[in-house]
C-alpha cells in the first residue's frame, strides 16, 4: 500500500463486494482492530439461502460485534453491518437502517450502488466506499454519488481481485483515491 498511517475524518465504512470478495472480506475481518471510532458495512451479492449463516461465519472471524441489519437499527461505532439477502439497505438521516425491498439494482437485491449512494447523501465527507471484486457494475454509481459528496473512494487492485470487472470500471468511470490489494484491506482500515 503506497500511504500508511493515512487519518481521514471518517463517520461510516462501506463495503461492497460480489464474485470473488467474500474471501477477502473474511480475510479482513480477523485482522480489523477493535474500538473503530466508526460503523462498517457489508453489502455482498449472496444468495437467500445463504442468508443468517452469514453473520455468523464473519462473527467467528472477528471481535468487533458482527450483526445482519434489520430495519431501524441504529449505526453504532466499532460495529459491523451486513445487508440481508433480497433486501435493498439504505442509510436514513438519523443514521438508521433502512430495508427496502423494491426492485433490483444492477441485477442485485441487495445493491451495492443503493447503500453507497444513500450512504453518500447522509455522510458525504466523511464516508469511505470501498468496492470489491464482483462481476457486475454493482457500485460504480454509488462509488460517484460518494466521490461527488467529497467522501473517499476505494477500489480492490483487479489485477489483486478474484474478478476484476467491478474495480476495473469504476476505475474507467473516475479517479479512485485508492487502488488497495484485499490483503490490504484490513490495514487501511485501522489507519483511518
Amino acid at each position: 500500500m503506497a500511504e500508511t498511517g493515512i487519518k481521514y475524518d471518517c463517520d461510516l465504512v462501506v463495503i461492497g463486494g460480489s464474485a470473488g470478495a467474500f474471501d477477502v472480506i473474511l480475510q479482513a475481518l480477523g485482522k480489523l482492530q477493535e474500538g473503530l471510532r466508526f460503523p462498517i458495512i457489508i453489502v455482498l451479492h449472496r444468495k437467500s439461502s445463504f442468508d443468517s449463516m452469514l453473520s455468523d461465519l464473519f462473527s467467528v472471524k472477528t471481535r468487533i460485534p458482527v450483526k445482519e441489519a434489520e430495519d431501524k437499527d441504529l449505526l453504532e461505532p466499532g460495529h459491523i453491518y451486513l445487508a440481508p439477502p433480497d433486501y435493498h439497505m439504505l442509510i436514513e438521516s438519523d443514521h438508521t437502517v433502512g430495508l427496502d425491498a423494491s426492485e433490483k439494482v444492477q441485477y442485485s437485491r441487495p445493491s451495492i450502488d443503493v447503500t453507497f449512494q444513500s450512504a453518500a447523501d447522509v455522510f458525504g465527507a466523511k464516508l469511505v466506499c470501498i468496492l470489491l471484486s464482483g462481476a457486475n457494475a454493482d457500485g460504480v454509481d454509488g462509488l460517484l454519488a460518494t466521490k461527488n459528496a467529497g467522501g473517499l473512494v476505494v477500489v480492490q487492485d483487479p489485477n489483486n481481485a478474484g474478478v476484476s470487472y467491478m474495480p476495473a470500471q469504476a476505475m474507467q468511470s473516475m479517479e479512485v483515491d485508492h487502488v488497495i490489494k484485499g490483503e490490504e484491506i484490513a490495514e487501511f482500515i485501522n489507519a483511518l
